[in-house]
């Protein structure tokens, strides 16, 4: 023990720690993936319409942008799962064994708030989009699919990406709220860490590296596709 802290509990908790590590990498790439595929229509449909859907899309994004992310995940962590146990055919059923897991309520709250951001952030991309090169589209006879998968989509994606970096960026330091509802990803291995050793600085200085980390991969790995993607195609 000296001036750098004591550091002989890491070796017990490594395989925890790995553990948490695992769970905190699963969190971020999947509710990132999932939410980016609900927030491209959502963006699309507050577009194009029809009107009902785009107000149920704008509403969305309104309520989940409006809201703080922990209490929609203790929404649903503690009012689903509590009303879920209470009926019998959900509970004999296959998916009962994921639904009592807290691991099912942050992802889906994570997912959520990703996709009510992102579909925001979408929407403002796909206007964004100069009208002009839409209209070229159509002039030459594309199709509104062939349109928006060979011109509209694309250059929203270029346009959202440096954006989407910083978004995926606090995607990651949202994370830690899963320990709240029993998930012992990184920050919540680092809670039991210290209750069970009494060191407070030194694992949450360990789990401060490893965000740091993180984030620079973020950042290098947003970095490389701006520039293997082209500013126009």
């Amino acid at each position: 023990m000296g001036w750098l802290g004591d550091w002989s509990w890491f070796p017990h908790y490594l395989p925890m720690i790995v553990y948490g590590l695992w769970l905190t990498i699963l969190l971020l790439v999947v509710s990132c993936a999932v939410g980016m595929v609900l927030a491209i229509p959502i963006g699309l449909v507050q577009v194009t319409g029809p009107r009902p859907l785009g107000w149920l899309a704008a509403g969305f994004c309104t309520v989940i942008r409006g809201t703080p992310l922990l209490i929609q995940l203790w929404l649903l962590y503690y009012g689903l799962g509590s009303l879920f146990p209470q009926l019998p055919w959900l509970r004999h059923s296959f998916l009962w064994p994921v639904l009592r897991e807290g691991i099912f309520y942050a992802m889906l709250s994570f997912i959520l708030s990703f996709a009510g951001y992102e579909g925001a952030v979408m929407k403002g991309a796909f206007l964004s989009v100069p009208k002009g090169e839409l209209e070229a589209a159509r002039a030459f006879g594309m199709s509104p699919f062939t349109l928006l998968r060979r011109i509209w989509f694309p250059r929203a994606v270029r346009i959202v990406l440096p954006t989407l970096g910083g978004e995926v960026i606090g995607q990651l330091k949202s994370t830690p709220l899963a320990a709240t509802v029993t998930i012992i990803e990184l920050f919540g291995a680092s809670n039991q860490i210290r209750q069970d050793t009494y060191r407070v600085y030194e694992p949450l200085i360990m789990i401060a590296v490893v965000y740091f980390c993180l984030t620079y991969i973020i950042t290098r790995l947003f970095n490389i596709i701006e520039r293997q993607v082209p500013l126009k195609r």
